[in-house]
């Protein structure tokens, strides 16, 4: 007999702390070997944690909505049911056993478990299988309802008591799973001259401190880090006309542009390893794959950086569906830490906002990142001596000064433009 701690798992190694998205099961509940009892936001992403005990789910320490340090305990899981009070008197005396009651010897394990893909519903279940609560479970038998038949108004779809009384007519099913307040009359506003429609970014409200999220925090503590690093910047001017007559051609077979340099990057890189190498105590860090991060803006704030896995040899038809279905799971919260994580050299692409040229913040871990900017028609003079327009972008690379040199980063420019700008056509070999 015994009481397990389920503790705060470390679901990346930069994560220092975590969120409780929400709780798969609740106090009581039976929990299986293997089975997800709760949803964790760690750095960058949503990730499902499994147990590996059996027994029941006796008391939650950390609710939903609450953060935890790794390795802290956010619950307890008692072997029997008979241990559910000794558990819960174990949370009542701050992780201590009650003196007066001789009760088994509780067991600090760290029970938590490994992440795993987070699928539709937010749990580890297998395709087609019905997540539904202990009490839902026992009113459907009760009552003959096809549990497969219900959709679950639950976290992540489970099925609730209340979805099976809805089914049976106990209850009226309601229309928008949030309600805030009851209908009230909403007077229309006399047509005057209204002004275009502004967009809202966020539910920020004049003097109030809004709390950073768990992606926040993270980005904030690799920025700090990235202080201490000795960087200098490097930029130069590239035409575009090519890759832009190239993006045209193969935009219609789901070529994204971002793909694009990101390919035309990385085979530059095999050039320059240097520039995909990190700094370490013990020296350079070669790495044996070109990995590129992307740099995307997450809708509710924050900054994550899904990886585009050796981007120099996948072809660009797979590198476009790859960075389509990265981008979507990133904003869906469901990526993996590898997929965000290990990537060896970054792009951040302003551009796309019309920004001429930007500095680019070094990644942690990472010893350059290239800033891109717009492509802009631009009037240049030709070698005949004549003006002539110019598709022409700014890129600007910021490189870790203690391993990378001026000649490096320059050297790496100066093939990049040569590659987008006479042979744009490799990139789709």
């Amino acid at each position: 007999m015994s009481i397990n701690e389920v503790f705060m798992p470390a679901l990346s190694s930069t994560m220092t702390e975590g969120k409780i998205v929400s709780w798969v099961k609740s106090p009581g509940d039976k929990v299986e070997k293997g089975e997800t009892v709760v949803v964790v936001e760690s750095d960058k992403a949503d990730m499902d944690v499994e147990t590996f005990y059996e027994g029941y789910l006796a008391h939650i320490i950390v609710p939903a909505g609450e953060t935890a340090p790794v390795g802290a305990a956010i619950a307890y899981i008692a072997e029997t049911e008979a241990e559910i009070a000794t558990a819960k008197s174990l949370a009542n005396a701050d992780n201590a056993a009650a003196p007066s009651t001789p009760a088994p010897t509780p067991v600090a394990v760290a029970a938590v478990a490994a992440p795993v893909t987070a699928s539709q519903n937010g749990s580890n279940h297998q395709p087609g299988r019905v997540v539904v609560s202990p009490r839902a479970r026992k009113l459907a038998k009760e009552l003959k309802i096809d549990l497969n038949t219900l959709t679950g108004s639950g976290p992540y779809g489970r099925i609730v008591a209340e979805d099976v009384e809805v089914a049976v007519g106990k209850v009226q099913p309601i229309a928008t799973p949030v309600v805030t307040a009851a209908p009230v009359p909403v007077p229309v506003p006399v047509p005057v001259a209204a002004p275009a429609p502004v967009p809202v970014v966020s539910s920020a409200v004049p003097g109030q401190i809004v709390p950073f999220t768990t992606l926040q925090n993270a980005v904030v503590r690799g920025m700090v880090a990235s202080l201490s690093v000795p960087v200098f910047r490097v930029s130069y001017t590239i035409s575009t006309d090519g890759l832009d007559k190239l993006y045209k051609q193969i935009k219609s077979k789901g070529v994204t542009m971002t793909a694009l340099l990101a390919k035309a990057v990385a085979v530059t890189l095999q050039k320059h390893p240097i520039l995909n190498a990190s700094y370490s105590d013990e020296g350079i860090v070669n790495h044996p794959n070109i990995n590129v991060s992307v740099a995307v803006a997450m809708d509710d704030g924050g900054l994550i950086t899904p990886v585009l896995q050796n981007a120099d040899t996948v072809d660009i038809y797979s590198l476009s569906r790859n960075w389509k279905s990265l981008v979507e799971r990133a904003r869906a919260k469901q990526l993996q830490p590898a997929e965000y994580n290990s990537g060896t050299f970054t792009l951040s692409n302003l551009g796309m906002f019309g920004v001429d040229t930007f500095d680019a913040i070094l990644p942690p871990g990472q010893g350059s990142i290239l800033a891109i900017g717009a492509s802009r028609p631009q009037v240049v003079a030709t070698v005949d001596g004549l003006f002539g327009v110019r598709q022409q972008m700014q890129v600007t690379v910021t490189c870790d000064h203690r391993i990378i040199y001026g000649a490096d980063a320059a050297g790496f420019l100066q093939d990049l433009a040569k590659l987008i700008e006479t042979n744009p056509q490799f990139l789709t070999m």
